[in-house]
């Protein structure tokens, strides 16, 4: 079976210096793993500096998002480097190339992919591209909430949605801005809906509940379906 994974650039590279003990624990949980991975990181603060220098200089938003793609590949790079001889060793550019290079490695992980596209409608494209039956999203949120729990500490906690319940907390949130937090954007909800991809949203904290959503089985997070 093949998973995909989109892993946020907070969890691989919080505050700007990458977390390898993350690294290493996640690299763990997918050796040990049957599966076949897709992944897709984001590119978290740095993403986010570098999207919002752009702009102060001048750039507009298509620039500011092709400014923060690259955080995303340097992300997918180290976590590559962590992943050792399971990996493609290159950061595929393309959902195809991806889908071609994941029949011969168990593991393929890509960053972003063109300006106004999220790493998590990215995420989603690739599951539909290797015909993945399940998507794991992995961010510094142990779950989803009706509002930004960092925000909103008394914020109601969601165990499990419907994919019209998703798409509507993600258009409260959706602001198609570089480097924005989003719930999971408003595309990458319609795509999940329409290929009625099982998506499951843990917290980069809990490798448990990383390992039991890869599985499908019970968590303290949120699963859509």
């Amino acid at each position: 079976m093949r998973v995909v994974l989109s892993i946020g650039g907070s969890s691989i590279n919080p505050d700007g210096k990458p977390d390898i003990k993350f690294l290493k624990e996640i690299s763990a949980i997918l050796r040990k793993s049957k599966h076949e991975f897709g992944i897709v990181t984001g590119g978290g603060s740095v993403a986010r500096a570098y999207a919002t220098a752009a702009r102060e200089l001048g750039a507009g938003e298509y620039d500011a998002d092709a400014v923060a793609i690259i955080a995303t590949k340097q992300n997918a790079h180290v976590l590559i480097a962590a992943l050792g001889d399971i990996a493609h060793p290159n950061v595929p550019r393309t959902f195809e190339r991806a889908r071609m290079h994941l029949g011969k490695h168990k593991v393929v992980v890509m960053g972003g992919t063109i300006p106004g596209i999220t790493t998590d409608s990215d995420s989603a494209l690739l599951a539909e591209a290797v015909g993945a039956k399940r998507l794991v999203n992995i961010s510094n949120v142990d779950a989803i909430y009706e509002k930004d729990p960092r925000k909103n500490p008394n914020a109601k906690k969601y165990r499990k949605l419907s994919y019209d319940q998703l798409i509507s907390l993600a258009t409260e949130s959706d602001k198609r801005t570089a480097g924005t937090h989003f719930v999971f954007d408003m595309l990458a909800c319609k795509l999940i809906a329409r290929s009625k991809l099982e998506t499951h949203f843990v917290s980069c904290k809990n490798m448990k509940d990383i390992a039991n959503a890869i599985e499908g089985k019970e968590h303290s997070g949120t699963i859509v379906r």
